[in-house]
């Protein structure tokens, strides 16, 4: 085995993953906050937990995607290079996405009656 040369350049694949998944995982939470807000049915699914409310359900199907989108686009990614600055865009659309959802002023635009 020969140490790796400081010329060697290694894929960006898995560290694009990682990035877009926690976009994917925070514009989930938005999404899943805009929903709870517009449909009590949805708000009572995310109930996961009572003291919490559904903030447990929100949060934790948001980390649900992340990991399951992380391990996916992991073994689709690996080893390849990919363009970082069309990931890091994308990733940083989708956590806007997210930020926007979880906004009050933005998601009691869709509040239920």
């Amino acid at each position: 085995m020969t140490p790796q040369t400081m010329n060697e350049e290694l894929p960006n694949g898995p560290v694009v993953a990682a990035l877009i998944a926690g976009g994917l995982g925070s514009a989930t939470i938005g999404l899943m906050t805009v929903l709870a807000e517009a449909s009590h049915s949805i708000m009572n699914a995310l109930n996961w937990w009572n003291p919490a409310g559904p903030l447990t359900g929100k949060t934790l199907v948001g980390v649900i995607i992340f990991f399951v989108s992380w391990i996916v686009l992991h073994f689709i990614f690996r080893g390849k290079n990919v363009n970082f600055a069309r990931a890091a865009t994308i990733a940083l659309i989708l956590l806007g996405l997210g930020i926007l959802g979880t906004f009050p002023p933005f998601f009691k635009l869709f509040a239920g009656e």
